[in-house]
This record gives structure tokens, sequence and C-alpha cells, in this order.
């Protein structure tokens, strides 16, 4: 298929919202950190007041890593498809962990580590080929699992990463590219080669591309993974793991298995 402009925006603001609209509860203050305005629009109703952040005109200006607010300062803090590209992803996020009052809600959708892989393989296997070398052409993203423990380190309750993955065929790399600008996905790396990329590495890449990285039909293939991540400011009234050795069931009467001591094989009970 072809894929639609800005297609990742209004399908992750359509998942936030449905995610924001399970919480049973209303809530007051909200904090938006540089959605687009198709996200927004879709969870805009879920709170009675927004303040929304913008890196550059708009709305406030503003980066996750230097939030300008009090702490305890909003019910729920929303960010969609922004975070992937923050230099300190574990100081952003203890950041909006200290905005949030407590048992405020943190929801975010950002880029996972599959997103682009076979561009990132087209483009090493390409540039190498023809360079002996490979600059950096597409961000590194991080791994649900890295990012669900991100949340605990910065101080969250209940944390919660799940991903899902998206793979869309494109019938020319062109759209891809143009799909990339219009969701601002370019090259922001701090060491990506300064200059116009070069034609006879833009060949490889594409042979490269064609050969591993498309389908039966000869269509590009790319991988979006959108990582969520859902996560409270700690609360008294939050449910909390019981402590070890403090469990009122065994194990073993949960399963209907007999016990046995060690090296001995369990066998279900007739």
């Amino acid at each position: 298929m072809r894929a639609r402009e800005s297609f990742l925006a209004k399908d992750v603001g359509e998942a936030l919202a449905q995610r924001l609209a399970a919480v049973n509860r209303r809530f007051e203050r909200g904090l938006d950190l540089s959605s687009r305005a198709e996200v927004f629009e879709a969870i805009a109703p879920l709170a009675d007041h927004w303040t929304r952040t913008s890196l550059s005109g708009g709305a406030l200006v503003a980066d996750e890593e230097a939030l300008p607010f009090a702490p305890s300062s909003f019910d729920v803090v929303v960010s969609a498809l922004s975070l992937h590209a923050v230099n300190d992803l574990p100081g952003a996020l203890a950041q909006i962990r200290a905005v949030l009052k407590p048992d405020g809600l943190f929801l975010a959708a950002l880029f996972g580590g599959s997103t682009l892989s076979e561009l990132r393989t087209a483009f090493a296997a390409g540039e190498s080929e023809v360079t002996g070398g490979a600059s950096p052409r597409v961000m590194p993203m991080a791994d649900v699992r890295d990012l669900g423990g991100l949340l605990q380190r910065a101080g969250f309750a209940l944390p919660v990463a799940d991903s899902e993955k998206t793979i869309v065929r494109y019938r020319a790399f062109s759209t891809l590219v143009a799909d990339l600008r219009a969701l601002g996905e370019t090259n922001a790396l701090a060491d990506r080669a300064r200059h116009f990329l070069r034609r006879d590495i833009l060949g490889a890449t594409l042979a490269a591309y064609a050969n591993a990285g498309a389908d039966e039909d000869g269509r590009f293939l790319a991988t979006f993974e959108v990582v969520y991540l859902t996560a409270w400011a700690p609360h008294e009234s939050q449910p909390k793991p019981l402590k070890p050795g403090s469990a009122s069931v065994r194990l073993a009467d949960a399963l209907r298995t007999e016990e046995h001591s060690a090296g001995e094989r369990a066998s279900p009970k007739q």
C-alpha cells in the first residue's frame, strides 16, 4: 500500500486516546509534549486544561530535557513520537516524573529499535561498498525492554511498555523519504555526514535495499515499531507487590502439582 502523509502520527494519536479513555478518571491538568496537531486532536477531549510545548513556535517553547514547570503540576503527561530523539532519555523521564502529581499518569509513544531496520542495513551495506566505511544515517532507538527499565529507574510506579510493529510497502524509495520528512524524522544525529548524499552511495544503497529489504513485488519494506509507555507517579493508594515469603497459598497447590525435592520431576495430580 502507499503510505499516507503523517499516517503514523494519526494512528499513534488514536492509540494514545484509547489508552487514556480506558483510565477511569477525569484529568484536570494535562501536559502535551511536542505532539503533532493530529495527535493532540485525538487526546484533547480527555483533560480539562492542557499546556502544550513545542521545540519551536506555536506553543510554549520547551525541551523535554529542561521542563520549565514546578513539581507536581500536572495530572497527566503525554508525549507522542518525540522522546526517541532526546539526548538524555533517562533525564527527560525523571523530569516528567517530577512534574506529575502523585498518582498522575504518564503516557508516551516513541519509535523502538526495529524502526527502519531495512533502511539502516541498506545504508550500511551501500556506503561500506563504495567508501569502505559507513556514517550514521538512521538514529539508534531503544528496545522495549530497556524502556521499561528506564521507567523504573526514573521513579515511576506500575510501569508498562509494549510495542506495535507496522510494515509499510513502498513502490518508490522517494515516497519513503517523503513520509519520513512529513513525520519530521530526518537525520538529527550530531555525528551525521554534513555533505549531501553522493549519487554512487545512494545507488549502492538502493541496490542493497532492493536485494535484502524488498518483497517479491520489488516494493521497499519499511518497519515502524512504536513503543507505548504507561506509568504512574507513586502514591500510597496504588497496589504494591507482596514481600517475598508472604504468600498464603503454596505455588504447588495453585498449579495442582505435587511438591518434590530438587532433582525429582513433579507430576500432575490425577
